[in-house]
Formats: structure tokens, sequence, C-alpha cells
């Protein structure tokens, strides 16, 4: 698959139109500074298509992207450690707990994006949990593993495995990209 043309539609936060128009959707989720919003400017090839921060929780809605005139990105906010008030970190799960498991609005793939530097945290198995109870279609992208050491690859990739597919991916030296894209139809 090759990505031609992307553009940021509009972002909500609940209810609007456009997560019920039929369009395919593939929605990107992981802790806040795991990359999401990174893996979507690399898959696409534009830098600044999905606004990225080194501030966690910058992404505050759902962003939705229009992929080749045919699909959607959802770039969902972060969940985990994020310097945003208590009261909005709540707003910001409530959200995407609606949209997951609340709103019937249909995901084709939940690309679930992890710190492969960092591992499974309680707040990445948590959520797993949660989609494979409602029987989501799930990848994992293993993000920044160029931040490995190369003697510490091979253990923190098997320290991954679970029973969900895992793809290893760098935006920055964009590895994995065929991978994911070869997933999406």
């Amino acid at each position: 698959m090759e990505i031609n043309t992307a553009n940021f539609i509009k972002s909500v936060s609940g209810t609007d139109s456009i997560l019920y128009d039929g369009v395919p959707q593939f929605a990107f989720i992981g802790r806040s500074n795991s990359g999401k919003s990174s893996i979507i400017n690399c898959l696409t090839g534009l830098k600044k298509l999905a606004i990225t921060s080194s501030f966690p929780g910058r992404t505050q809605k759902i962003n939705v992207f229009l992929i080749n005139n045919s699909f959607y990105f959802i770039d969902l906010p972060g969940y985990g450690y994020a310097k945003v008030p208590v009261k909005l970190k709540g707003k910001l799960r409530s959200m995407v707990n609606w949209y997951f498991f609340d709103s019937e609005i249909k995901q084709d793939i939940i690309f679930v994006i992890i710190d492969a530097n960092v591992g499974m945290t309680k707040d990445d198995l948590e959520l797993l949990d949660a989609l494979e109870h409602y029987k989501k279609n799930v990848i994992i992208i293993a993000n920044k593993i160029d931040k490995i050491k190369k003697s510490e690859y091979e253990e923190k990739m098997n320290n991954l495995k679970s029973s969900f597919k895992i793809i290893p991916f760098s935006a920055k030296k964009k590895i994995g990209v065929e991978e994911v894209l070869s997933n999406l139809f």
C-alpha cells in the first residue's frame, strides 16, 4: 500500500457524524509521548500532518485524517503520564473509552503504540485487556526501536511478546513503515 494523499479533516471530542460515515478507520492509541503523531507523520510522509510535541498530553481530541480519499487515520489522546490537570485526564480517558467501547464506531484496526525501550506498562496491559475483551482487531507498534542498545534489542523484543501481532518500528529511521501499511487492507 502506498499513501498518496493525507489531509487533516477535523478534531472532535465526542459524537460527530464523521465518525459514523462508514469510511474505514485505523485508530492510533498509546501512552503519552509514545510517538502516535510521529508514526502518522512517518506513514504519510508528511512531517507536520499530525502535531507532535515533547509535552506529554498534547493531543486532547480525536483527530481525523483522510488518507488516499478512502480511509481515516484516527489520532487519539495518550494515556498514562501527561502534564494536564486531573479533571482533563479523566475527560480524555472517558472520550477514548467512548470511542472504543460505547459508541458502536467500528475501528478496522487499532494500533496500540508502545515505547519499545520502556516496554509494556500497567496502562498498556489494561488497555490491551479491554480491547481483547471487546474483540477488537489490535496490532502493537513497538516504536522507538532506534533508541534501544543493540545488546538489549533481542531481550526487549522478546519481553514484548503477547497474543497480539507486534511490529518493531522507528518513526525516526522509517523502520516498519511497509509492514504497518501492508496491514491496512
